[in-house]
């Protein structure tokens, strides 16, 4: 299964938030290039930021975030130091370094817990995990990451515009995850573990019910009891599926499946 995602880039939110939230104009970052050397020279900090945002805009993204650094340490009691951790956490974040660029947005946020730009500071944060999400068949711990974050946005900050963005990532994120858990699930059921298969697909009802993926762990639901010899149990499963889902081909090959194997047994 591919990473979630949406019409809208997270990579273009990201930099329409950043110019917002900085007050900073110029061009859209370009992606993948490599960093020019740079003699990181003392020099004064309004040039010094300028040459940073500079890079930024020509689409040398791991120069500026370094250069961005620079700011910070040459100048670290000027206003513009501020914006320098930022963009320099953007500037990572557009260079496909998230490790750094959390660290970037976390420096900024320890500094500056309750400042204006904290939101998006989180948001940063969320977005750099949620870029990291991996296929189901991998190991899911960046995903749990993401989901945390995005909630943590939402919690925050819940009327603001990272909030709406991240509201949508937390429902694909959640059927990513639903994902996982039939994928473990089928795998199970291929080998003949039923009670093991019956757990993973009962997490995607409690867990995730909302997801793409109910109906079919509901159908799964009623092959693993009947696996299992619990035919009151798959009746139950088939009942819900068709009080939800009637129309769909899973409760059509559920309804099949009873009247094969538990034939006295009403479905609906």
């Amino acid at each position: 299964m591919s990473k979630p995602s949406i019409s809208l880039s997270p990579r273009v939110v990201l930099l329409a938030c950043a110019v917002g939230a900085m007050a900073i104009t110029g061009g859209c970052a370009g992606r993948g290039k490599k960093p020019k050397d740079t003699a990181y020279v003392a020099r004064d900090v309004d040039s010094l930021y300028l040459e940073a945002k500079k890079r930024l805009d020509q689409g040398e993204d791991k120069t500026a975030a370094a250069l961005f650094d620079e700011v910070e340490r040459q100048h670290p009691y000027s206003p513009w130091a501020r914006r320098a951790q930022l963009m320099s956490a953007f500037s990572y974040y557009s260079a496909r370094d998230y490790a750094k660029s959390v660290q970037s947005a976390q420096r900024f946020l320890s500094i500056h817990p309750g400042n204006k730009d904290a939101p998006y500071a989180y948001y940063l944060i969320a977005m750099s995990y949620y870029e990291q999400i991996s296929d189901v068949s991998r190991d899911q711990k960046i995903t749990l990451q993401a989901l945390s974050a995005l909630n943590d946005v939402v919690r925050r900050y819940p009327n603001t515009r990272y909030a709406t963005d991240a509201r949508l990532k937390v429902d694909l994120v959640n059927d990513h995850l639903a994902g996982k858990e039939m994928d473990i699930g089928r795998f199970y059921e291929r080998s003949g573990r039923w009670l093991a298969a019956d757990i993973r697909f009962r997490n995607v009802i409690d867990k995730y019910q909302t997801t793409s993926h109910t109906a079919e762990a509901l159908f799964r639901l009623v092959e693993t009891n009947l696996a299992l010899g619990i035919p009151a149990e798959a009746q139950k499963y088939a009942a819900v599926l068709g009080a939800n889902y009637p129309g769909s081909e899973w409760y059509e090959k559920a309804y099949a499946m009873m009247g094969k194997y538990a034939p006295g047994t009403k479905v609906s």
